[in-house]
């Protein structure tokens, strides 16, 4: 019997590093989690999604969405729902020349 290791079971089934199946599938995980810290921090700070969706300026769907990762989101938005949350925010962009970190 073949064994495997676990990343050339995520090369065969999700794609290569890189890829554009790859680099989609990072992104639904990231959103997906992203989605599940929101939601789980909102109701941490006994908040409707209708409340929380008052104090950025989105409707209750748009909240709703954005925790069941069933649509893309701004930056601005984002920005705005961890801000709500009173979230510390930290944005790391490396580049090969350049790197550069924001903090929210």
């Amino acid at each position: 019997m073949k064994t495997y290791t676990l990343d050339e079971i995520q090369d065969k089934l999700i794609g290569k590093i890189g890829t554009p199946e790859r680099d989609l599938f990072e992104y639904e995980l990231q959103m997906d989690l992203v989605g599940s810290a929101i939601k789980q921090t909102r109701q941490e700070r006994n908040l409707t999604q209708e409340e929380l969706g008052k104090l950025i300026g989105v409707q209750k769907a748009q909240i709703s969405r954005l925790e069941n990762k069933t649509s893309y989101v701004t930056m601005d938005t984002l920005l705005r729902v961890f801000k709500a949350l009173k979230a510390r925010v930290r944005l790391q962009v490396e580049l090969p020349s350049v790197n550069v970190s924001v903090g929210y």
